[in-house]
């Protein structure tokens, strides 16, 4: 059974950008899917770069392209899942949060918040999953009262909270 880190992420250590490699600037926008079935099971993964941590699938939008595409490419990257033979929907939600010191070198300098917009993704029984390995460790199936406190992400267990209302 994955268990919630209680390690305070604001305070990890590991802030050395001079270290990481040069890549282009995140954009401060990112789309989180809730993966979910017909019985409110929810599909959780465990971030590889902080194990213990386990979320929904998150994706920072790419230059050029709409938040639909970006949800549609970062579930399949990281589950394997192909959007296009089940139901997606934009749940109209937008949540605006500090990014984590540990996680701000990726943005351009001077950026500290991100806005997430929230989809669902309602799949058949419990879909095949492929992980990729150098995002995620493992992932796990979950019913939704199970499945919301172990994320480290409070906008990312609302979002599962709300399943109920948002799968009449």
């Amino acid at each position: 059974m994955p268990t919630n880190s209680t390690q305070d992420v604001t305070n990890t250590a590991d802030c050395n950008a001079q270290t990481r490699p040069a890549k282009p600037y995140k954009i401060p926008r990112s789309a989180m899917i809730v993966i979910y079935n017909e019985t409110l099971e929810v599909l959780l993964i465990e971030r590889a770069d902080r194990p213990g941590y386990w979320q929904s699938v998150t994706g920072s939008q790419d230059e050029g392209e709409s938040l639909l595409d970006t949800a549609t490419r970062e579930v399949m990257e990281e589950t394997g899942i192909d959007v296009r033979q089940h139901v997606l929907t934009d749940w109209q939600t937008e949540n605006v949060y500090e990014i984590y010191p540990i996680w701000r070198y990726r943005y351009a300098p001077g950026v500290t918040h991100n806005t997430e917009h929230v989809f669902g993704l309602k799949v058949r029984g419990r879909v095949p999953v492929i992980l990729s390995a150098r995002e995620h460790l493992q992932h796990v199936w979950l019913p939704l009262e199970k499945a919301a406190p172990l994320c480290f992400s409070p906008t990312n267990r609302d979002a599962i909270f709300s399943l109920p209302e948002r799968n009449q």
